[in-house]
């Protein structure tokens, strides 16, 4: 099956009800399938041929969803640029996955053959020929191209096939968000470009609004999900740490059913006030990039099993393997391993970091974790992000979530400084209210720790540097710190 059939069925299916709203604009589930086959014929006409790359640079809005599924009608193959990275990333991403064209908001500096800018794009919606644009592909053939986050180093190509996203549509709708229906409304908040845009091909199957938010501002996030009734959205535990700041909430009334959750991992303090506020209604999805948003996941009903990550999709095989690639009972720390349909088909022209990626035929997350005699999950932090003090093992997740737990502390960042004597000094920057009292969590920290774990130092900062996906960077907290220390 094609992507683009899914489209030409839910135009079928639900016809005029709204398939897609941003602000005053509203998009029926016909006129979004009509949409998107002019855009892919107009694209063809452009010159690109089936098998092309092309970037789209677009911010969360109808025209970037058009844009995605116009690619996918006429077997281009989509590179998503996410609006709140650099242009260097932006160039570096277009000259690595060779693309061909970009799409994108008046963006200058960009270099690739064809450039489609904002008037160009919008003379497309009025191209003569509206004729179903239906290009298939086989269906390992690259569909799109996503990039790792590059906290480690430079980011890498996956690539990503019609199979797999098959594959990451049907576990959702098996396991993650399986009572979406008809007349229910999915707010995507976070960046279309990153997870978020993984719920609407979800949405649209099942005949569901999806409600745009072209950038996340907590307060906007609480008038709207209480002014539109939305029933189901996607967050990153960032975002929802800004949510629950804000004075609007205590009075807001929503009608939420699900808050998905992921790309990150939470704090369980976090997560105890998000209940408190919202009812049990949270499921975590844990997925990277090589296997996106699906490798384990969190029922709302799980969630008594504190720092779970969950349990495997149903057609997601996991493991625990330690340094030699053997397979560790449950219980025992080691590294996470995954396989199934919904994993990358390799990365783009790096077979040699292919070949390490699956070795002994399984994906390797690089995650570090365990499984319960239940067979449920935990992660305990990356595997390059281990921190050795004293000669002892630290987690810089276990030290994090310590510091969140404390009141006032909003967002908590734990790294290494080198350090003649322990090797890896354990170091803390956090952010938080006005009135966080430092030295407190100082004790706090004393009192919750082992003394190879307690940070040797605490810093407060406005607010810590995250990703384009709302990540917290660590490996610029580190740079920032040894910087300053110069």
């Amino acid at each position: 099956m094609q992507i683009g059939s899914l489209i030409r069925r839910a135009a079928l299916y639900y016809g005029d009800a709204t398939c897609l709203t941003e602000g005053s604009r509203d998009v029926s589930f016909r006129q979004f399938d009509r949409l998107t086959d002019i855009i892919g014929n107009a694209l063809l006409a452009r010159g690109l041929v089936p098998g092309d790359r092309v970037g789209v640079l677009l911010p969360n809005s109808v025209e970037c969803l058009v844009a995605y599924y116009a690619l996918a009608k006429a077997g281009l193959v989509r590179v998503g640029l996410n609006t709140r990275e650099t242009l260097d990333n932006h160039r570096y991403k277009l000259a690595d996955s060779g693309s061909r064209a970009v799409i994108h908001d008046d963006i200058a500096g960009l270099e690739t053959e064809i450039q489609i800018g904002s008037a160009e794009f919008a003379a497309m919606f009025d191209h003569p020929n509206d004729s179903p644009c239906q290009v298939d592909r086989a269906l390992d053939a690259p569909l799109r191209l996503g990039y790792t986050g590059g906290t480690t180093g430079k980011a890498k190509a996956v690539t990503l096939t019609t199979r797999g996203e098959l594959a990451e549509l049907s576990a959702f709708l098996m396991d993650l968000v399986p009572d979406l229906e008809p007349g229910n409304t999915f707010l995507h908040a976070a960046p279309i470009a990153h997870a978020s845009g993984a719920f609407f091909l979800p949405a649209i199957a099942r005949g569901v609004r999806s409600l745009v938010m072209k950038k996340f501002d907590p307060a906007e996030f609480i008038a709207l999900a209480s002014r539109e009734q939305a029933s189901h959205t996607f967050l990153v535990p960032t975002m929802l740490a800004m949510i629950l700041e804000q004075p609007t909430l205590a009075d807001a009334t929503f009608k939420l059913r699900k808050i998905s959750y992921g790309a990150s991992p939470i704090a369980p303090s976090l997560l105890d006030r998000a209940e408190a506020r919202f009812g049990r209604i949270f499921a975590q999805c844990y997925g990277q990039a090589e296997s996106p948003m699906v490798i384990t996941c969190l029922r709302p009903e799980d969630h008594d099993r504190v720092g779970s990550c969950g349990r495997p999709f149903t057609f997601v095989e996991c493991a625990v393997f330690d340094d030699d690639d053997k397979l560790l009972p449950p219980g025992e720390v080691g590294e996470i391993v995954c396989r199934g349909p919904q994993t990358m088909a390799y990365y783009w022209n790096r077979p040699e970091a292919t070949e390490q990626a699956f070795r002994s035929g399984w994906l390797h997350t690089g995650d570090v974790g365990y499984m319960d005699k239940d067979g449920f999950y935990y992660l305990v932090d990356r595997k390059n992000d281990m921190l050795i003090s004293g000669g002892y093992n630290v987690y810089p997740r276990e030290v994090e979530d310590v510091l969140m737990a404390f009141d006032g502390v909003v967002e908590a960042a734990v790294v290494g400084l080198p350090d003649e004597k322990w090797g890896d000094m354990v170091h803390a920057v956090v952010a938080g209210r006005p009135d966080l009292d430092l030295e407190a969590l100082n004790q706090f920290a004393r009192d919750k720790l082992a003394n190879y774990k307690r940070p040797k130092g605490i810093a407060l900062w406005p607010e810590l540097p995250k990703s384009a996906a709302n990540k917290i960077l660590r490996r610029e907290v580190r740079d920032r710190l040894l910087a300053e220390k110069k």
